[in-house]
């Protein structure tokens, strides 16, 4: 395993596991209180859309244009803007990121649930391709920040490699997707039980683990790693 002092912040092991405690969060949010679907990734859109279509309900199926496309725009912003913003600000725009996040967050937690769920639904698109996009690598290991389908995979991988090999680097890798799981299981719980007590406002909970990133970002850009703003983390 490479030397964790290699790693810039944004790359670290526990930054990602915030994240995907977020995640999971967010994913439990909208199933629970807006429309019963899973915003965090596509696929499930994408299915629904070729159901409607094949139902010849043209309007229901053209519907999921919308979401994949906040998700693409949310790819592409997050492509274009993080040399920009690296140029000619005193920040990283893995730290304007989370700060966006943060503020997204809190600004869904006053969406009244009257307003159409498909509002919300866009808005955590959104932010969570951004996420996905801009968090790629945890210590040089390949990292999803907003959903398990990959890490159950490699947890198989792993596991095999681990009782064939016995070695630290297997065991580590195993860890390090075992806990992205449980973080975004914990995420989902968690805020299941925060959505029966607030309602809405129970999305809010998430900007706990988005806050700590933001400070360990924040910490990292102006005093930790203000000399290292030109290295780009891994997987970019």
């Amino acid at each position: 395993m490479n030397d964790k002092k290699n790693f810039l912040s944004c790359e670290k092991r526990i930054v990602f596991e915030l994240l995907m405690l977020a995640a999971g969060m967010m994913g439990a949010y909208t199933f629970n209180l807006r429309g019963g679907v899973f915003c965090n990734a596509q696929t499930a859109n994408f299915v629904m859309m070729a159901a409607k279509l094949g139902q010849r309900d043209w309007s229901g199926g053209l519907y999921f244009l919308i979401p994949v496309s906040a998700y693409f725009m949310g790819s592409v912003i997050s492509e274009i803007l993080p040399k920009p913003i690296k140029k000619k600000t005193f920040f990283r725009w893995d730290t304007w990121l989370i700060a966006f996040e943060t503020a997204v967050i809190i600004g869904v937690g006053f969406i009244p649930l009257s307003v159409t769920d498909q509002v919300v639904q866009v808005i955590i698109n959104f932010i969570c391709s951004m996420q996905y996009n801009t968090f790629r690598q945890a210590e040089s290991i390949p990292m999803a920040t907003t959903f398990c389908t990959n890490h159950l995979r490699q947890i198989g991988i792993w596991t095999v490699k681990t009782v064939k090999h016995r070695n630290r680097e297997s065991f580590e890798r195993l860890r390090s997707h075992v806990m992205m799981i449980a973080v975004f299981f914990l995420g989902g719980l968690t805020e299941t039980v925060a959505c029966e007590l607030v309602s809405e406002k129970a999305i809010w909970l998430a900007v706990v683990p988005l806050g700590i990133n933001l400070m360990i970002l924040i910490y990292a850009d102006l005093v930790k790693e203000k000399e290292l703003m030109e290295k780009v983390p891994s997987g970019h």
